[in-house]
C-alpha cells in the first residue's frame, strides 16, 4: 500500500499571510485540524487548530475588545506556523508515513511529488487502512498462534488452513522466542483451522469470532 492510495488529494491550502481567525474559520468551516501553507506553489510551513488556539490571547488578558480584535487582525499564519515541515513522498509505502507520525509525535503528513504539494495523510487514514489489511470488516475467526521463527514456519503453518480462506496475516513481534502470528480465516471450515493448527504444532494463544462489518 502505497501513500497516494489513502491520502487526500488536493488539500485545502492557505498563504502565510493568511489572518490566523480567517485559518480559524478554514479549519472550523471544513472540519479539518490542519492546513498546508504554501507561498508562489511551494510548501513552507503547516498550521494546526492547536497551533491557532494557541496564538490565542489568555482569557485573562486586561486587554479590551477593540484592542483584541486589533491583534488578531495583524496576526498572520506564518507567526504561528510550523516549518520547517515533515512531509512524505506519494509513493512511500504507507508504514513510512505512520513511523513518521509516531517519530515526530504528530498527526499528519503533507503529501509531496516531485517538491509539489499532491495530497495529505492522516493517522485516521492509517486507521482505515489497518481495518482493510487486517480485514476486520469481513468478520470470520481471528486466531493468533505461536511458530517458530525460521524459515518455512509460516508457510507450514498456512497449510493447516484449507478449505478455509485466509483473508489477513500480520506478525505481532516475539513471545518466548516465538513469532506471534495473528491470521483471520474465513469460509468452509474456518471454526476448525485451531485445531488444525494444534495438530500442525502450533501454539494457539487465542481464537476470536466476529460478524462481518461491510
Amino acid at each position: 500500500m502505497l501513500v497516494r492510495e489513502w491520502m487526500t488529494p488536493d488539500p485545502v491550502t492557505i498563504r502565510p499571510d493568511t489572518p490566523v481567525l480567517e485559518a480559524m474559520r478554514h479549519l472550523k468551516e471544513k472540519g479539518f485540524r490542519r492546513l498546508p501553507v504554501v507561498e508562489s506553489g511551494r510548501l513552507v510551513g503547516i498550521v494546526t487548530d492547536k497551533d491557532l488556539k494557541d496564538a490565542m490571547p489568555s482569557k485573562a488578558t486586561t486587554l479590551s475588545v477593540w484592542e483584541l480584535n486589533y491583534l488578531l487582525s495583524k496576526l498572520t499564519v506564518s507567526e504561528v506556523m510550523a516549518k520547517p515541515v515533515i512531509t512524505v513522498g506519494v509513493d512511500e509505502p504507507l508504514e513510512e508515513a505512520a513511523l513518521l507520525m509516531e517519530e515526530y509525535k504528530i498527526g499528519g503528513l503533507p503529501v509531496l511529488e516531485g517538491g509539489r504539494l499532491v495530497g495529505i495523510i492522516t493517522i485516521t487514514d492509517v486507521l482505515k487502512s489497518f481495518i482493510e489489511v487486517m480485514g476486520l470488516k469481513e468478520g470470520g475467526l481471528r486466531i493468533t498462534f505461536d511458530t517458530p521463527d525460521r524459515p518455512g514456519a509460516l508457510a507450514r503453518a498456512a497449510q493447516a488452513v484449507p478449505p478455509a480462506n485466509i483473508v489477513s496475516v500480520a506478525t505481532a513481534g516475539m513471545h518466548g522466542g516465538l513469532r506471534r502470528i495473528v491470521m483471520r480465516v474465513t469460509g468452509e471450515g474456518a471454526e476448525d483451522v485451531p485445531e488444525r493448527l494444534k495438530a500442525a504444532g502450533e501454539t494457539v494463544v487465542d481464537v476470536r469470532k466476529s460478524e462481518p462489518r461491510l
